[in-house]
């Protein structure tokens, strides 16, 4: 759903997951802030066996249940997620931001690195810069700017938020730095395993 249906936002849940290699699994993190002093308030770590093979295309497939599994382990249902991956702007209309979104029944939110698919014009230098991603005929994200200077985020809607409302939630969450603060204390918490 690429409209919104969220209430007050008070609690932002980071959610990113990391491969050990060795061991055979994945870990994911759930690192929660409160909104909008994006202040840590609760944290979970969970990791599941990565079960599923390596498939172009469908990463929700081998990440997806270890970070519903940490999401699962948090003591409070947080408001909102941001996901490190894609939401609509996946070949299949369907990334991890969706998949998680749904399964989960929470606004969501993909904030992703790097583009998986469409174009774009180059957006402005400036924080909160953007331009338009295309897929084909249909805009499926936004390519924004989140720090002066900086290689851009590409934004697109997970579940029940407006691309203009999750462009301005991940402005919101990246006041110092180009990730959004829920997702880059996600992506430490979820690097702290064994091999």
């Amino acid at each position: 759903m690429v409209e919104n249906r969220l209430g007050p936002v008070r609690r932002v849940a980071g959610l990113d997951a990391h491969y050990a290699p060795l061991s055979g699994l994945v870990w994911a993190a759930a690192a929660v802030l409160s909104f909008p002093d994006l202040a840590l308030t609760e944290s979970a770590l969970a990791c599941r066996p990565l079960d599923f093979p390596y498939v172009p295309g469908l990463l929700s497939f081998r990440e997806a249940p270890a970070v519903l599994a940490a999401l699962e382990a948090l003591a409070h249902r947080p408001d909102l997620l941001l996901v490190d991956g894609q939401g609509l702007a996946h070949p299949r209309r369907f990334g991890l931001a969706c998949h998680v979104g749904v399964l989960a029944d929470l606004p969501t939110i993909g904030v992703a690195k790097s583009r998986l698919v469409g174009a774009h014009e180059e957006p402005g230098v400036d924080r909160g810069d953007r331009a338009a991603l295309r897929d084909r005929d249909e805009v499926v994200g936004a390519v924004l700017r989140s720090r002066t200077r900086t290689r851009p985020l590409y934004v697109s809607v997970g579940h029940r938020v407006s691309l203009d409302t999750a462009v301005d939630m991940v402005l919101a969450s990246a006041p110092r730095y180009r990730l959004p603060e829920p997702i880059r204390l996600a992506d430490r918490l979820s690097r702290l395993h064994p091999p």
